[in-house]
């Protein structure tokens, strides 16, 4: 008898939430052109966003609070009804993906409509604001193969604890088990980690079109942590990315897949910090990789910041670039992107051809700045031209 009254006790006080126990609670439908957000947890209408006008609306039910903002490329405050729900409509937004989070009296916090994505070093929020049919390249597509992203624990001799990668293999791994295939490595930016380029990168979704596009070559694509870590035992971090990734993460995956393991058929890349791992980890360890790509992420010198010089195109990085003809030989692929309202490398990359240097691509993104679509159009423009 009790254990019937308490049962009946959760429904009733489930009722004063929801029309029906375990049901979200009724909130105002969303305005005529909006739906909910893609990047939405699956229970949740709000933000909601307009495709054509590239609109989004946000949600807040914070009745206690003095003050509610949006933090969303700058702070919007949002406004009160009645009811003591918080509103905001934006300008129209760039398309892609947008960090965001909400600031209840002062303090940051996640908007509870929204799926969790690490960037800037915490759990934020995240909206999409959906790309037309140009998009579909990295979207879900029910209607090819479609390969595994596997998340894997690895030994670090060098970070002297246990390391965090994912691993995507292309849909036809396991058919062909006598087939070795080539490697990408490839890296996030700073405040981001290991899961970025497979969460809001849809790095899977690009890479599974191309390959059944016969665009890209089947490849095995790495994505490691570019921090290094500590945890209760290792409380001070020790040694340096790249000997990280050349000491313990490479032997591991050659160890543990079915790769090929000389230069020719390894390439690495990143985003922002990730470029910038990049160029340090390739352009020391030239035996080991034959392609490259930074995708807003070439610091090669100044870049135009004031009170900064750019070295010299044959001292930097320690004089890499000074033969042109030595290193076009060891470089199949050294691939610059960058979004058109970012600062750009442009001028440096024609330094670099005007230098004699052959093998350089230099790619940019229409309209986008330092964010995730920029470096999905990037990688779906670099990975066809891979170990070719």
């Amino acid at each position: 008898m009790k254990k019937a009254i308490l049962l009946l006790s959760v429904v009733l006080i489930s009722g004063l939430v929801s029309a029906q126990p375990g049901l979200a609670p009724k909130v105002e439908p969303l305005p005529e052109g909006f739906k909910p957000a893609s990047t939405n947890t699956f229970i949740s209408v709000y933000p909601g966003v307009n495709a054509q006008t590239r609109q989004a609306i946000f949600r807040v039910s914070a009745p206690d609070a003095k003050t509610v903002q949006l933090q969303l490329g700058g702070n919007h405050d949002m406004k009160k009804d009645e009811n003591g729900v918080w509103w905001f409509t934006t300008d129209p937004q760039v398309v892609g993906f947008h960090y965001y989070s909400i600031a209840i009296d002062g303090v940051p916090v996640m908007d509870r409509g929204s799926k969790a994505y690490f960037g800037s070093n915490w759990e934020s929020s995240g909206i999409e604001i959906p790309e037309g049919p140009e998009g579909d390249y990295y979207r879900f597509n029910k209607n090819i193969p479609h390969g595994q992203v596997r998340s894997i624990l690895y030994w670090s001799a060098v970070n002297g604890m246990e390391r965090h990668v994912n691993v995507y293999v292309p849909a036809e791994y396991e058919k062909n088990p006598g087939k070795k295939y080539p490697v990408l490595y490839l890296v996030h930016g700073w405040g981001e980690n290991e899961d970025g380029w497979s969460v809001q990168g849809h790095m899977a979704n690009i890479m599974d079109g191309l390959i059944e596009s016969g665009k890209a070559v089947p490849m095995i694509i790495v994505m490691p942590s570019g921090d290094i870590q500590t945890n209760s035992d290792v409380r001070q971090a020790s040694g340096n990315i790249t000997d990280i990734y050349i000491k313990d993460l490479i032997p591991f995956i050659d160890n543990t897949f079915r790769t090929f393991t000389d230069r020719e058929h390894r390439a690495m890349a990143g985003l922002s910090r990730g470029g910038m791992q990049t160029t340090m980890t390739v352009f020391s360890n030239m035996d080991k990789f034959a392609w490259m790509g930074t995708f807003s992420g070439f610091f090669m010198g100044g870049m135009g910041r004031p009170g900064t010089e750019a070295p010299s195109v044959e001292t930097a990085f320690n004089g890499v670039f000074k033969d042109p003809a030595a290193f076009d030989k060891q470089i199949n692929l050294l691939f610059i992107s960058t979004g058109t309202e970012e600062r750009s490398p442009k001028e440096q990359v024609e330094s670099l051809k005007t230098h004699g240097i052959k093998n350089i691509v230099f790619h940019e993104s229409q309209g986008t700045a330092h964010e995730w679509l920029t470096w999905r159009r990037a990688l779906n423009d670099f990975a066809p031209r891979l170990f070719k």
